[in-house]
């Protein structure tokens, strides 16, 4: 092999080994008591971060972080998650552990949660159970989110 050919070849694995831990995906969400569908696109770009859109029928859109929560997962890696609800208490189940400590961890652990934005700064929190929590978000997975006048939101996330 010429070592051009070799050069070529680092550039292609490098270009590969780059893409291999970025997976993509989408899901669907309906809301609570009816009403038009929510589109969820999701891009993972390792093993627990990435990133998820939400697009409401009326093109309103969210966007922002998700984190896979693990028993390795430190309250300050997931920080960006209570930017907007903090002293928010909607009373709805399942969000009692919504507050940065060791307890949201346990609680949390093998689960996916995202907190998006839309461009005037209303909020939408996510949490979803992994059916595969080995694969993260490409093994698939459902749960909830809530926008920030309450209203819930029920997802499915197919395995990618």
């Amino acid at each position: 092999m010429t070592p051009r050919t070799v050069q070529i070849g680092v550039v292609v694995l490098a270009a590969l080994l780059g893409t291999a831990c970025t997976t993509m995906g989408t899901g669907m969400g309906e809301p609570r008591g009816g009403g038009p569908g929510v589109r969820f696109d999701w891009k993972a770009d390792g093993p627990v971060k990435g990133q998820m859109t939400a697009t409401l029928a009326n093109g309103k859109s969210y966007a922002g972080q998700l984190f896979q929560i693990t028993s390795d997962t430190r309250v300050d890696d997931v920080g960006p998650l209570w930017a907007g609800w903090h002293g928010r208490r909607w009373g709805w189940g399942g969000w009692g552990y919504w507050d940065a400590g060791p307890e949201f961890i346990t609680h949390y652990s093998g689960r996916v949660v995202a907190n998006l934005t839309d461009p005037g700064g209303d909020h939408m929190r996510c949490n979803f159970q992994l059916i595969q929590p080995a694969k993260g978000m490409a093994g698939g997975g459902q749960g909830k989110c809530q926008l920030g006048d309450g209203h819930t939101i029920d997802a499915t996330f197919p395995a990618a």
